[in-house]
């Protein structure tokens, strides 16, 4: 008999069944896998990274506390981003949006890898980053965060619109404004355009 192949990847709804039996090995993988796309759009939201890694525990620790509450309408991924997302808002109203790169972080370089390649290429990445972070902290929030969930969460306008608990074409507004936005914004900056 052939032996089942070890790099088939389980879905997320039979690792959601097997978390909800109470299988540690399941809860682990699920948050495994979207931790670091839910740490992507809190850390877009938020600008800060311990404040995006909280956020990020948080969400996580109240999916894990309600999973029973998961039904299935959205995919667990959306599930779990709105939790994350919910999260990071509450701690954006408790904080304020802090700057997203202090002086300590740039001269420590805070979360950047070195590049190896090219020192210019990697100080020019930084740059742009900066950039884009400081364009995005000059969108409404709601702005912010309807593009954060497209660009950084990969999630469809349909998913969105679900999430936000707003019509399609809300979103598809929203998203358009924001790009319109963050292009003006980044008018003029080199290596955009």
């Amino acid at each position: 008999m052939p032996e089942a192949q070890a790099d088939v990847v389980m879905p997320d709804e039979v690792l959601v069944d097997r978390a909800r039996a109470g299988e540690p090995a399941a809860q682990e993988e699920l948050f495994r896998r979207h931790s670091g796309i839910a740490y992507r759009v809190a850390y877009r939201l938020l600008g800060h990274e311990q404040d995006a890694q909280d956020a990020v525990q948080d969400g996580l620790m109240k999916a894990l506390r309600h999973l029973e509450d998961f039904d299935g309408r959205s995919g667990f991924r959306t599930w779990l981003l709105r939790i994350v997302t919910n999260a990071a808002l509450d701690s954006g109203r408790k904080r304020k949006r802090r700057p997203t790169m202090r002086i300590d972080d740039a001269e420590t370089g805070g979360t950047e890898h070195a590049i190896h390649e090219d020192p210019a290429l990697g100080l020019h990445r930084g740059d742009l980053k900066r950039a884009l972070n400081a364009a995005l902290d000059r969108l409404t929030p709601t702005l912010r965060m309807t593009f954060v969930l497209f660009a950084e969460g990969e999630m469809s306008y349909k998913d969105i619109a679900a999430l936000q608990e707003i019509p399609v074409g809300t979103v598809m507004s929203r998203l358009h404004q924001a790009r319109q936005k963050l292009q003006s914004y980044l008018e003029g900056v080199e290596g955009i355009g």
